[in-house]
């Protein structure tokens, strides 16, 4: 966790409050980390951190759209930054679809 909220502030946005959320809370079974963060701004942070080795492909993102929306039922928020976190390399369509739906995508995370 400590490396996340560090690798926050190096993008000047800093957490009053940090949660990481199981998924088993969440009914998947997928090797996600998933947090959910609040900002100093008051902005609401949904954040997926996916450390694989396969590519991170189309199908992948519209699992992890579904995921956010389990997550914002389950904590009955809806969330105003939805960020993926990614270091396995990621097919172009799964970016494009992604930030078409409001996602920010980063890929140099670790």
């Amino acid at each position: 966790m400590k490396e996340i909220t560090n690798y926050y502030q190096n993008k000047d946005i800093i957490f009053k409050d940090f949660k990481e959320i199981e998924p088993k809370e969440l009914g998947s079974r997928k090797k996600i980390t998933i947090y959910a963060a609040t900002s100093v701004e008051k902005n609401y942070y949904a954040i997926f951190i996916v450390d694989a080795k396969s590519r991170f492909i189309r199908k992948n993102a519209n699992d992890l759209i579904e995921l956010c929306e389990v997550l914002a039922k389950y904590l009955d928020h809806n969330f105003k930054k939805k960020e993926l976190l990614i270091s396995s390399p990621l097919c172009s369509k799964a970016k494009t679809f992604l930030k078409e739906n409001g996602w920010s995508v980063r890929v140099d995370f670790m």
